[in-house]
């Protein structure tokens, strides 16, 4: 079973004034990971605002980005919708233009039992041949614990779960019940030295944007056993972290990816949109945090 390991940008939607895709700044932001040693893209998430666009734009951005990487690294298309038959057709168009693999959060807002997420998953599990990577997070209302998970992970094409949860205990268990063989990727950027420690096969995350050589420096001193110096770039990318946890996280990474040089836009409305001026705020407490906006 093929594992997407590394460090795997949770890729901001560059959008223009009319929210649609702005495709050149998304090859350039692409193009500017990769060569910062990306080792894979997960496309129309949380960060990438994908339940927040339509169906048309979505389409646009899995095969715009899928384009731009050019079978370099792995890209994960994120396809979940409050419409079942809408997430079964981005299923079928992410496998239809190249995406190594499909993900989704659990169903949103009503109340359902493990029977109800298991027949969800399993329906778009069976909608496409290629893998399905399960997307926990406790935002989205369902939980997941690591018995559940390795439930699911019977179900042909589940190969693996984004972790975006501090529960690394179920990180251990669900390594131990699938005898280490479903895909765990860890979700929260703050703690990806623990998700690696307690056995994440690597990590997906919205700061890997905006500073990935950081998270690299932490995930390659992991792998070679230098855990002083991986701790050491985990606690740089905290002390940047801990400014944008201070906002709103998409609209900051935006912020601070513009001031970078990319011309990603505003968020999906009605999120958050900074002022000049609060954005010169913003940008003077991460530069003090020690973040770099050297142009990529």
């Amino acid at each position: 079973m093929k594992k997407f390991r590394g460090v795997m940008p949770a890729l901001i939607t560059p959008l223009n004034a009319d929210e649609t895709i702005n495709v050149p700044t998304l090859r350039k932001l692409i193009g500017g990971l990769l060569n910062e040693g990306a080792d894979g893209f997960y496309i129309g998430g949380a960060t990438g605002e994908g339940i927040s666009l339509p169906r048309e734009q979505r389409e646009i951005l899995a095969e715009e980005s899928i384009k731009a990487i050019g079978g370099k690294k792995p890209a994960i298309v994120h396809i979940a919708s409050t419409d079942y038959k809408e997430a079964i057709a981005l299923a079928k168009h992410a496998q239809q233009v190249d995406a190594d693999a499909v993900s989704a959060i659990p169903p949103l807002f009503f109340k359902y039992d493990e029977d109800d997420v298991y027949n969800y998953y399993k329906g778009l599990a069976d909608a496409v041949s290629i893998p399905l990577i399960i997307y926990y997070n406790p935002n989205a209302g369902f939980h997941v614990n690591a018995e559940f998970a390795a439930r699911m992970f019977e179900i042909d094409n589940v190969t693996g779960i984004k972790w975006t949860s501090s529960d690394y205990y179920g990180v251990n268990v669900l390594k131990e019940l699938t005898h280490g063989e479903m895909n765990i990727i860890n979700g929260p950027d703050e703690m990806l030295l623990m998700g690696l420690t307690a056995g994440a096969d690597g990590g997906i995350g919205s700061t890997y944007n905006f500073m990935l050589p950081t998270i690299k420096r932490i995930y390659d001193n992991f792998l070679s056993g230098n855990i002083a110096e991986a701790q050491k770039a985990q606690t740089e990318a905290d002390r940047i972290i801990r400014v944008l946890l201070k906002y709103m996280v998409i609209p900051g990474c935006k912020v601070i990816l513009e001031r970078q040089g990319y011309d990603v836009g505003n968020c999906v409305f009605p999120m958050k949109r900074y002022t000049e001026e609060e954005k010169k705020v913003m940008i003077e407490e991460f530069v003090k945090a020690g973040l770099s906006f050297d142009k990529r």
